[in-house]
């Protein structure tokens, strides 16, 4: 068996992990899952606020939690679709294009590399061979932008949103469960703000993103919805 040199251990050792093939299901989970806890708790605090029985706030989130995660699964996946169908015609156009005019799609490849910074030569070089190794592939990712990583898949985002969500909103749920009602309005917005800062800590550790910044975005703007709800319910005796 032959010695590897220095270069090709290296090589084998720096194996880089990026984040960008999470972006898919990871943009739709934290989606589903912030708005699974924002909505549900707001729900429970605008009903409480209202005055309601502890068992009207169950029946109030259950409902919410079951409209939330159908609809959420349903939005994705029209949206998503909706991204992909747009991809696909563009790559079929691409494809006759290729088929009707080789030469100026690959002066076109050899634009788009010199316009990165590549010498006219060698841009010809590179957008000739991997126009003979896979040229719509070269043209769908340099062109288009379309990557099998960063593609949309609406059956993925569809589960992704719609089962975080369900997650997400069992958590103010259970809240309710556990705690007299007396307490039950401000125990609700508070675990409902330390479940959001550990989502946002979550996802931005997921994402490779600064965890600080995601925590406090993610709380902000939830306890902004939860006071807006909270304070409806309390002027006007029905839950927002």
């Amino acid at each position: 068996m032959r010695a590897l040199h220095g270069n090709e251990r290296a090589m084998i050792r720096h194996i880089e992990r990026h984040k960008t093939h999470r972006i898919g299901w990871l943009r739709a989970a934290v989606l589903g899952a912030n708005d699974g806890i924002v909505s549900t708790a707001s729900l429970v605090l605008g009903v409480a606020a209202a005055g309601a029985t502890t068992n009207s706030i169950l029946v109030a989130g259950v409902a919410g939690l079951m409209a939330g995660s159908m609809s959420m699964a349903a939005g994705e996946y029209v949206s998503v679709s909706s991204q992909s169908d747009t991809e696909n015609a563009d790559i079929e156009k691409e494809r006759n294009e290729l088929a009707t005019d080789p030469v100026h799609e690959l002066e076109e490849l050899t634009m788009i590399y010199v316009g990165r910074g590549l010498d006219k030569n060698l841009a010809r070089q590179v957008a000739t061979q991997l126009t003979a190794h896979d040229a719509l592939a070269a043209h769908a990712r340099d062109e288009l932008g379309i990557s099998d990583m960063l593609s949309a898949k609406p059956i993925q985002a569809a589960f992704a949103s719609a089962g975080t969500f369900a997650v997400g909103a069992a958590m103010p749920l259970l809240v309710v469960l556990l705690v007299p009602q007396s307490m039950l309005m401000w125990i609700v917005a508070a675990s409902s703000l330390l479940f959001l800062a550990i989502l946002g800590s979550l996802a931005a550790q997921a994402g490779g993103a600064s965890v600080m910044t995601s925590a406090i975005r993610v709380t902000f703007w939830g306890a902004l919805a939860m006071g807006l709800t909270t304070g409806v319910g309390a002027l006007f005796g029905v839950a927002a």
